[in-house]
């Protein structure tokens, strides 16, 4: 058994296209997974009297002890084998010799690296979501630690409002949320199985192809023989929720980069988590929310590409396919280190700055939308308080002064409702406090919802 294909072929490939050709060299990932799918297929001929259950122990064993050698390094396939399916059949041939050559009775390659596939992404999905849970928990950790600390709030990356920055995490942790959402959603449609679906049409063979589903934990099979072997949906499915995930990721690295300025100086980078210049003494990098940054170019890459692979491909199996393999693996890799080197800035990499946030919030006009709230509350209609105010910011920016630098009688001159008490009002942590509405800044409110996130999240 020198090739996995039939003896129609006189020549050999030509070295080049022989290389050219074979996945050897990056699906023998799947060993695992295909090992543990041969054992349930050869299980289930067994039960349905295709092979003996002597034939099929002695597979079993055989099977076994390959997964042994390869993880103990001495199980060596090369671009002779192709690819990981024909190198386990290979050898498991030379080790228990023709009653290896039944394993292939009712399967094809084709429902094979599907099933395989699909039985690899279970279990990256199940550690991905307990990565992003992990994140979450270093999150809220934080954010229970700076439920009172207030930083400015920004759109337009001009500053708008005063928020707590724990209500400003606790952003991360939905986003977060949704993305553990969406991976539970994907891994639903992973987890069906196509083994049985043989090349495209089915087969003769007299197979369970539910007994085999449900030995390897699928919850259904894949009812259309021709869709389970040319289906890569649920590969793109998973590349765009991780792309998510890595978006987010990119974007709470590039609020730490900023912060992380002297323009900024919200954030300090601990030696733990940065890097210094080659060339300049004084400096400390951001390494790793740049890395982050620019690591989601990579997969959202690997999304186009597969999108690119499938859109024109005619049913069933074609040899494209061979190509999700390497995006799939690296966007896992990819997304798994990133979440880990995040948790691990949250945990060790930076402290935010109490002193410099607490200077910053009270040296801008974010309280002006405060004033105008102030006025509606006297019986001013919005929109003429709204233009009051902005007359108002006016003047201050032509005196260079703050609005709490105005004296009553000023105040007074903008509007005769003004009084005493809305030096009070105006104070940072007065502002933040009276955004009471639900899903608002409130202290009061985020408190109850980082009570909320903590039992959610301890289940």
């Amino acid at each position: 058994m020198t090739k996995a294909w039939s003896d129609r072929f006189e020549k050999g490939l030509n070295p080049f296209i022989k290389v050219f050709n074979a996945s050897i060299n990056f699906d023998i990932e799947l060993l695992n997974e295909d090992i543990e799918g041969s054992i349930a297929h050869a299980k289930m001929l067994a039960e349905t009297k295709v092979i003996t259950s002597k034939e099929a122990k002695l597979i079993e064993e055989g099977l076994k002890e390959i997964l042994i050698e390869y993880h103990r390094g001495s199980f060596k396939a090369g671009v002779d084998d192709e690819d990981v399916h024909f190198a386990v059949e290979h050898r498991l041939i030379n080790k228990i010799g023709d009653i290896g050559k039944k394993l292939h009775t009712g399967r094809s390659r084709n429902d094979q690296v599907a099933t395989d596939l699909r039985l690899w992404l279970r279990k990256k999905i199940d550690r991905l979501d307990d990565q992003v849970k992990k994140f979450q928990l270093i999150l809220l950790n934080q954010a229970e630690e700076n439920l009172n600390t207030i930083i400015p709030g920004y759109t337009h990356l001009q500053r708008a409002q005063p928020v707590s920055l724990a209500h400003h995490l606790v952003a991360y942790i939905e986003m977060l949320e949704r993305d553990r959402e969406r991976l539970l959603d994907v891994r639903g449609r992973v987890n069906t199985c196509p083994l049985g679906a043989a090349a495209l049409a089915g087969t003769k063979v007299p197979i369970d192809r539910y007994l085999t589903a449900k030995t390897l934990g699928f919850e259904n099979i894949c009812n259309n023989s021709i869709d389970a072997v040319s289906d890569r949906d649920f590969v793109v499915e998973f590349v765009s929720s991780a792309s998510l995930i890595m978006a987010h990721l990119s974007r709470l690295s590039e609020e730490l980069i900023l912060w992380s300025s002297e323009e900024f100086s919200f954030v300090k980078l601990t030696d733990r988590c940065a890097t210094g210049s080659s060339l300049m003494p004084q400096k400390k990098n951001p390494d790793v929310p740049e890395l982050i940054r620019g690591k989601s170019g990579r997969v959202f890459g690997h999304l186009q590409a597969l999108l690119t692979m499938i859109k024109g491909l005619p049913l069933a199996y074609n040899k494209d396919f061979q190509e999700d393999k390497e995006a799939l693996f690296d966007t896992v890799l990819t997304v798994d280190n990133c979440l880990n080197a995040m948790t691990i800035l949250f945990e060790e990499g930076i402290e935010f700055s109490r002193d410099s946030l607490s200077a910053a919030v009270i040296s801008d006009f974010s309280n002006a939308t405060d004033v105008a709230d102030y006025l509606v509350i006297k019986g001013v209609p919005f929109r003429e308080a709204y233009q009051l105010v902005g007359a108002l910011v006016k003047y201050c920016l032509e005196q260079n002064i703050l609005l709490k630098d105005l004296t009553l009688e000023k105040w007074q001159e903008f509007h005769p409702s003004v009084s005493q008490d809305i030096y009070t009002k105006l104070l940072p942590e007065n502002v933040v406090a009276s955004r009471t509405s639900q899903g608002g800044t409130g202290f009061r409110l985020v408190k109850e919802q980082l009570v909320v996130w903590r039992s959610k999240l301890a289940k």
